[in-house]
């Protein structure tokens, strides 16, 4: 669990609006219509979902407790399976000779080549177990914050779109810029500033003797 973790990445989150009706329930639903999908034994290359922080891998959200106060805490996985190229290659010029061998042909069509393709890297992945990546968050429903346990870039958008897709909720990402838009109350003339400001250099050295 990386809430217990020594080290963190970390991205804060402001939550635009509150869940609709009872938060507990409206919520629990969100997190069982959109749960992780396992994928082994299956042919997709990629699954999303959420899961309970505590047991990543058998998230039962009907029993779940994931409220703690104001506070709730689930997680985002990402499952992920990788066939090299060379394999996928391999098989499927191995699969085109014996389609050829089998009816005689001088040659496939694309139509064909296409389809052998398509069998062949679906079977591969269906050997292949899926990589599991767990993100866990922390969800301030009072306060509308939320603190997201990465900052890779892939994470973080498939959390803000799964967010918003199970919530019905936006997610805006608080950094220097948005965090002075929001919290300063600027003019329309200091925002157009806000957004032509570059960095700037700091010299924090101590006079010289």
């Amino acid at each position: 669990m990386q809430l217990l973790s020594s080290t963190l990445s970390l991205t804060r989150y402001l939550v635009q609006g509150k869940p609709a009706g009872p938060i507990m329930d409206t919520v629990r639903e969100g997190l069982k219509n959109q749960v992780i999908r396992e994928i082994d034994n299956e042919p997709a290359a990629k699954s999303i979902g959420w899961t309970e922080s505590s047991m990543p891998f058998a998230p039962d959200f009907e029993k779940a407790q994931f409220m703690f106060g104001t506070y709730m805490v689930f997680s985002l996985r990402i499952d992920k399976k990788s066939v090299p190229a060379k394999i996928i290659n391999k098989h499927v010029t191995m699969a085109a000779a014996k389609r050829l061998a089998e009816t005689e042909q001088k040659q496939l069509s694309k139509t064909e080549k296409q389809q052998i393709k398509d069998e062949v890297t679906d079977r591969l992945y269906t050997r292949v177990p899926a990589s599991p990546n767990v993100y866990d968050l922390v969800w301030d429903c009072e306060a509308g914050a939320l603190w997201f346990f990465s900052n890779l870039k892939e994470a973080n958008e498939e959390l803000e779109t799964l967010f918003s897709k199970s919530f019905r909720l936006s997610l805006i990402r608080m950094f220097p810029y948005t965090e002075a838009d929001l919290a300063c109350g600027l003019t329309d003339e200091q925002r157009d500033t806000l957004k032509k400001a570059g960095p700037a250099a700091f010299n924090m050295g101590g006079a010289h003797a």
